[in-house]
């Protein structure tokens, strides 16, 4: 049984004060957007697509399959049609391309300047090949470097040791929009470069950027403007929240993994069709298709995760587990399943053809990608950063692996491997209200590095505990709180069955959500964790 963790009693003052706190460090202007001449070769890459553009050359993109690789990739494709220039477009497919600007990739595109979205920092294999074809490889990407960097015509990434860029923790459809935004200057265009916000707030979220300075700034302005954007694919997402105004979460929780399910299951120019449809009946028909994808996705997910579950070793500090055929594209969700389950950082791998690939996801303040690198001797490929990576090994190396990064494990502080605690006090029942909503509302966008304020209800009397829903998959709880008032609260816990516990009584921590249906607006309170 977790510890119930000590918190203060909270009045809404002391918890605007909290909340305030978060971002006094923090400029959230957008006109505190650094000068994209900053990056690092950014300049030489973008005079370098300016002359390729003036001299008729042939220009390919190679994107990424995930959403921040998609949106990167519908930006440029945007910007492009905005010139006009025709512009090669490439997404490499999980299955049969792997990951990045590959030579698989290469042998399909026929051109004179590549660059990269999102990926291409680890693309030594590529970089080689496009050199000895007379081909300038541009790569622009936001990964973590390794010790040996592609040598390319010019590499775009703020997480390079010597890039002056002051912002480091941005998403790869960022770092295009920036190298965008000099190509428009050498170009001498008159293009609103704010017309991509909605698309780099989609992305920002999606990749788990901080929602922090400049990000924030840029999230905030792009929620606002999707809520009345006239391009196809926004209308269309309105349409499916039915929302007067679209947060974060919804765009984490509910958009997100539908567009991430097209790379994931099939191929992810579903999901770019969706960001570049020019009329409502072409967004909403792709839109479907995600949908169904994304439907698949969760029964897949689910599958994968009963049967990693079983293969867990209680005593290893880092689970790795693999297994014959999981699906590729949902091994990253698995492992943030097991993490979730076990408070453990853990690796999951998909075993095909006597190879081994995978993702791995974190906890607390564990760098889970210099763990891998301590393995890097055994592995064919890695890369990613210190909450998440990806890794491909040969399928005999796995114990060895696994039993070399729980080595390496033990030279981490046990303090690493404890989960942030976000929970940030105690409401009373008189507290929780239309003016909490209002407080919390000031200082969305939530998600990472401004997660939604988690409170706790301790010691509550269980009054009652429903399932509801089709599969009667979700629980309706309801609590009273204090001995000495005979209020209730109703807490909803989505995908999650609970029962009474014999006690009668229940600690949780929760959120406040707004929840809206048909014009009426109420509180909804979301369990996140039962003590």
């Amino acid at each position: 049984m977790p510890t119930l963790p000590e918190v203060p009693l909270l009045d809404h003052s002391t918890l605007e004060s909290f909340l305030a706190r978060r971002f006094e460090a923090q400029s959230e202007k957008l006109s505190d957007i650094p000068h994209p001449n900053l990056l690092k070769d950014a300049q030489k890459g973008s005079e370098r697509l300016a002359r390729a553009i003036r001299n008729h050359e042939r220009i390919a993109l190679v994107g990424d399959y995930d959403v921040d690789g998609v949106t990167s990739t519908a930006i440029v494709k945007r910007f492009f049609d905005l010139i006009p220039y025709p512009l090669i477009t490439t997404i490499p497919n999980r299955f049969s391309d792997g990951y990045g600007v590959s030579k698989n990739v290469l042998e399909r595109i026929d051109a004179d300047v590549i660059f990269t979205v999102d990926n291409g920092i680890n693309a030594i294999e590529a970089a080689e090949v496009c050199k000895g074809r007379g081909i300038d490889l541009i790569i622009t990407d936001h990964h973590t470097p390794g010790d040996t960097l592609p040598d390319a015509y010019a590499i775009i990434n703020p997480k390079q040791s010597d890039c002056p860029y002051p912002f480091k923790e941005i998403c790869g459809a960022q770092v295009g929009w920036l190298l965008m935004g000099l190509l428009k200057q050498e170009l001498n265009l008159t293009i609103d470069m704010r017309q991509f916000f909605p698309f780099l707030s989609l992305a920002v979220i999606a990749d788990v950027m901080p929602l922090v300075g400049i990000n924030r700034a840029i999230v905030k302005t792009g929620l606002e403007m999707m809520s009345r954007s006239t391009l196809s694919p926004f209308v269309m997402i309105r349409d499916f929240l039915n929302r007067s105004a679209i947060s974060a979460e919804d765009i984490a929780f509910q958009i997100a993994p539908r567009i991430n399910s097209a790379g994931r299951l099939e191929d992810a120019s579903i999901a770019l069709e969706f960001l570049l449809a020019d009329t409502t009946e072409k967004a909403y028909h792709q839109f479907e298709l995600l949908t169904a994808l994304n439907t698949l996705r969760k029964e897949t997910e689910a599958q994968n995760t009963a049967e990693a579950m079983l293969q867990v070793n209680p005593n290893d500090s880092i689970i790795v587990v693999a297994g014959e055929h999981w699906n590729e594209g949902v091994v990253g969700i698995v492992a943030s399943r097991l993490v979730s389950h076990f408070q453990k950082p853990a690796i999951v791998l998909s075993l095909h053809n006597g190879i081994a690939k995978g993702s791995g996801r974190s906890i607390g303040n564990v760098d889970l990608y210099t763990l891998i690198k301590s393995q890097e001797s055994l592995l064919q490929k890695f890369g990613g950063h210190k909450m998440a990576a990806g890794l491909s090994m040969k399928s005999e190396t796995i114990n060895t692996f696994r039993n070399g990064i729980n080595e390496a494990a033990k030279g981490v502080d046990a303090a690493d491997f404890i989960p942030h605690n976000d929970i940030v006090g105690e409401l009373e029942h008189e507290m929780i209200n239309f003016q909490l909503l209002e407080l919390l509302e000031r200082f969305e966008p939530y998600g990472e590095g401004n997660p939604r304020p988690r409170f706790l209800i301790r010691d509550a009397d269980v009054v009652a505990v429903k399932l509801f829903g089709s599969e009667q998959s979700h629980s309706r709880i309801e609590l009273r709180p204090s001995r000495v008032s005979q209020k209730t609260l109703e807490l909803i816990a989505f995908r999650r069955t609970l029962e009474c516990p014999e006690s009668k009584k229940m600690s949780c921590s929760y959120t406040v959500n707004k929840n809206e249906w048909n014009g009426r607006v109420s509180l909804q309170l979301m369990v996140e964790r039962v003590f």
